[in-house]
């Protein structure tokens, strides 16, 4: 564990510590994979439950809620705002990518572990925020790329999923990590490889370096800069003696 991730780790043991000790919940910044991993390696040494959430159902990016509601009484109130950016103009709005909203807001200076996951739907964007910066990217975000934008607080989320997935199956040898990932995204294994060596795999939030690594059924697995996927293992064999696994990729 480097530096970085010792300070990460002792500050995630001293929120639990206070939290147990006062009987009421605190929060930590928005977590990426990195920091979960961190957290997932102290997971047994907290004094107190933590719980994880990021505004909406299978957000990547969460934030830690250190607190046992049995003791406390109530669900962690998350200070989780979802903000809704959406073109004044549909007519003439540009096709708008997650780069061009995360590169917008910081163009603006915020800071990244303020920010929970920003999703796009036909070039709207639902960008998961904390309370603190909330009323600032509302007051502030006016455009992203050439598109002016209204934004409006979402009150409640839209119908319909905001993280879609696609079924797909695959042809693999063996049900290894590298296999699987250079299959659902196209890459060789020597490119697939090179993800663990650059520590960018994470399985269930925790860090994966093992190539052979072998996922179960139901696990999440992660590439940072391909996406992610959620593993379902093998239905049966192919004529040549290859195994025919399944997956949900995330759109």
């Amino acid at each position: 564990m480097n530096d970085e991730s010792g300070l990460l780790a002792k500050r995630f043991l001293e929120l639990s510590h206070k939290s147990g000790s006062g009987g009421y919940y605190l929060f930590s910044d928005f977590l990426g994979l990195a920091e979960l991993s961190v957290l997932e390696g102290v997971r047994g040494r907290l004094y107190s439950p933590v719980t994880l959430f990021g505004g909406a159902e299978g957000a990547e990016r969460v934030i830690a809620a250190f607190g046992d509601e049995e003791e406390i009484g109530y669900p962690p109130p998350f200070p989780i705002v979802c903000i809704k950016a959406e073109p004044k103009s549909a007519r003439f709005a540009e096709r708008l990518t997650h780069r061009d909203f995360l590169g917008a807001l910081m163009n603006l200076g915020i800071e990244r572990d303020t920010l929970g996951d920003i999703i796009i739907r036909e070039s709207v964007g639902y960008i998961f925020a904390s309370e603190k910066i909330a009323p600032f990217i509302l007051s502030s975000l006016a455009r992203v790329r050439n598109t002016d934008m209204t934004l409006s607080v979402c009150e409640s989320l839209p119908e319909g999923a905001l993280y879609t997935t696609e079924r797909i199956t695959i042809q693999i040898s063996s049900e290894r990590l590298d296999a699987i990932i250079a299959r659902a995204f196209h890459l060789s294994r020597e490119a697939a490889q090179a993800y663990f060596g650059r520590k960018l795999v994470f399985v269930d939030g925790r860090l994966c370096e093992s190539p052979s690594h072998s996922p179960r059924e139901g696990q999440t697995v992660s590439v940072r800069g391909l996406g992610r996927l959620v593993w379902h293992g093998s239905v049966g064999l192919t004529k040549k003696g290859k195994l025919n696994c399944t997956l949900d990729l995330y759109k």
